[in-house]
C-alpha cells in the first residue's frame, strides 16, 4: 500500500479550491446574464473518496485491485423553481458565501501544510 503524503493531499485540495474558485467566479461574473446555469464543482470528500490506493500484490494468487483516477467533475446547480429577474440560476449571496468557503478552506490547508512543514524541518534538525 503506497503512503498518503500530506503534501501532495493539500495540493490535491489547493486545485480543486482553485477549480471552485474559478466556478464560483464565473457565476458571480454572470449574475445578470440571461438563461446563464450556475455551476459548481463536486465536492472535495466526493473526489478523495473516488481516488483507491493501488496495493501491489506480492503474490500470483493475490486478487487484484484496480484504482480509478477520477477529475473533478463541474456540474450545474438547479435554480429550484426560483424565478430570478436575470432569468437564470445564479443567487448572489451563495455565490459570495461559497467564495468565503474557499478562502477560509484554503486558509486553513495552507495552514496546516506551514506546520508540518515546520514539524518536518523540526524532525531533521535533530
Amino acid at each position: 500500500m503506497q503512503p498518503v503524503s500530506l503534501f501532495d493531499l493539500a495540493a490535491q485540495q489547493a486545485r480543486w479550491l482553485s477549480v471552485r474558485q474559478a466556478s464560483v467566479a464565473g457565476n458571480i461574473a454572470n449574475v445578470n446574464t440571461p438563461g446563464y446555469h450556475a455551476t459548481d464543482v463536486e465536492p472535495f470528500e466526493k473526489v478523495l473518496d473516488s481516488k483507491h490506493v493501488a496495493m501491489r500484490s506480492t503474490d500470483p494468487r493475490h486478487i487484484s485491485i484496480g484504482a480509478g483516477e477520477a477529475g473533478l467533475a463541474v456540474r450545474t446547480v438547479d435554480k429550484g423553481g426560483t424565478a430570478l429577474p436575470s432569468d437564470n440560476s445564479v443567487v448572489m449571496e451563495n455565490e459570495l458565501m461559497k467564495a468565503g468557503e474557499v478562502r477560509r478552506t484554503f486558509e486553513l490547508n495552507t495552514a496546516i501544510v506551514k506546520a508540518f512543514h515546520r514539524m518536518t524541518l523540526m524532525s531533521m534538525k535533530t
